[in-house]
Formats: structure tokens, sequence, C-alpha cells
């Protein structure tokens, strides 16, 4: 059994770092919350275009509007 080299166990190392590098990475990228939402919201819009997204929101308000006036009631 051959021992490595330390020319060797340094190359190991920096592809180990490199690919813990890589996994925080991906981590990082899946716990932002806001990201993956700006993402979503993003894909949504070009699936269902602008026109829909602007008629849902108008109803979303409109129906906001109607909760809030009955509640002041």
């Amino acid at each position: 059994m051959t021992h490595p080299t330390s020319e060797q166990l340094e190359a190991e190392i920096e592809v180990q770092r490199a690919q813990l590098a890589d996994t925080v990475d991906q981590l990082t990228h899946k716990l932002d919350v806001k990201a993956q939402a700006r993402s979503r919201l993003a894909a949504a819009r070009e699936r269902i275009g602008p026109e829909a997204v602007a008629g849902f929101v108008g109803a979303a308000l409109l129906v906001g509007g109607l909760v809030w006036a009955r509640r002041r009631r």
C-alpha cells in the first residue's frame, strides 16, 4: 500500500473544498425563501401572462377592500 504524496493530499482537499462550497451554495439557495418566491412568481407570470396577473391582483384588492369595509361596520 502506497501513501499519497502531499501534492495528492492537497489536490484531494481542494476537490473536497470545491464540493463543499457547491453544497453550501445549493443549501443557501434552498433556504432563501424570498428568492424562491420571486422565482415561482416569475415562472407563474410567464405561464399565465401579465394581463391575467393584473386581473388577479385587481380581484384580490377588490375582495380585500370589501372584507375591510365589512369589518369596519
